[in-house]
């Protein structure tokens, strides 16, 4: 099968909303993201540069509606590209072969907070002696370490990660956050995703980081969350209508799990960490952590207010660019 590869460069600031908008083309929702690497001093590690323009790809089979998809793709870029700058779409063809490779070419070893080390799973490194090193393989799921709003959960990860804690990753993508926890030792951890593709892929990066003891992964979520489809589609279901599944064949087929969670951590986006805010606090014992990400600063007032009215009492506030991890308790 041949692909079309769809590119656009576009500043920090527009990569959550491009993201959004390249997840509905794509295939399987995957985007991948391109930060401005930045060599480190020594050894392999790389840090990127958040004032120089991000590169997102997605790849859709190069059949007879590609071309459709790309006309519909660049109209909606054009309208987002009326508020943020936003270069024109780049399309280019692969062969299957080169397409399931050509995404790993921008992913280099990342170091993360004081301990974290996040390894692309075909990369050789050597850890430290008090590396957690995760190595990880994407694929096309959302999670890879580069996102401001992933680091700031890592961070916080090294601080609350302790041994014996119940944890949930709810909406895990690759695993990332899942397998950081259980290797700071946090345990037994549980790792949700709706989308059955960062589900397997989770799976799959568990198994490479041996945690498949301390991690299980699974497709499913927390109360409302079960009527969503993936958070990046834009697809948020009957919000607030309660425990269940969809009724169809996209629905996540795991049971929802008990409200039994000492530590959870949330990587979403504000409005769904809203929608789930209650679900959440079901979910956690009294005395639990709660780690929350992926909220852009104009939408911070609404999950600080959701979370408020279901008795949830925030401890931190940690700030990256324009992104804004919080931590509450029950």
């Amino acid at each position: 099968m041949t692909w079309l590869e769809l590119s656009v460069q576009i500043d920090n600031e527009a990569v959550e909303s491009v993201s959004e908008l390249l997840a509905r083309y794509g295939y399987n929702g995957g985007v991948v993201a391109e930060p401005a690497w930045i060599p480190g001093d020594e050894g392999p590690e790389f840090s990127y540069d958040p004032s120089r323009p991000v590169t997102l790809r997605t790849y859709i089979p190069l059949d007879a509606q590609a071309e459709d998809v790309r006309q519909r793709l660049e109209q909606a870029l054009w309208h987002l590209g009326q508020m943020r700058p936003i270069s024109p779409l780049q399309a280019r063809s692969l062969e299957e072969e080169d397409w399931a490779n050509a995404w790993k070419q921008h992913y280099s070893i990342l170091r993360v907070g004081e301990r974290t080390v996040v390894v692309p799973s075909w990369l050789e490194y050597t850890p430290r002696p008090d590396d957690v090193a995760i190595y990880l393989d994407p694929g096309m799921a959302f999670g890879t370490g580069l996102h401001p709003t992933t680091q700031l959960c890592l961070r916080l990860l090294e601080q609350y990660a302790r041994p014996g804690l119940r944890t949930l990753d709810l909406g895990t993508g690759s695993g990332i956050l899942a397998i950081a926890a259980a290797k700071l030792g946090a345990g037994p951890v549980l790792a949700l995703d709706n989308d059955p593709v960062a589900a397997h892929v989770a799976t799959e990066n568990v198994q490479i980081n041996q945690v498949a003891h301390i991690v299980t992964a699974a497709a499913g979520s927390l109360g409302a969350g079960q009527h969503m489809g993936h958070w990046l589609t834009g697809d948020f279901g009957e919000q607030g209508s309660g425990i269940g599944d969809r009724g169809s064949d996209t629905a996540p087929s795991s049971p929802t799990p008990n409200p039994q969670f000492e530590m959870i951590a949330a990587n979403l986006i504000a409005k769904v960490l809203v929608i789930l805010a209650a679900d959440m606090a079901d979910a956690l014992v009294p005395g639990g952590i709660l780690i929350s990400s992926g909220i852009i600063n104009t939408k911070e007032a609404d999950v600080v207010e959701a979370f408020a009215a279901v008795g949830l009492h925030q401890l931190e506030r940690h700030v990256e660019g324009e992104w804004i991890a919080l931590v509450h308790t029950r």
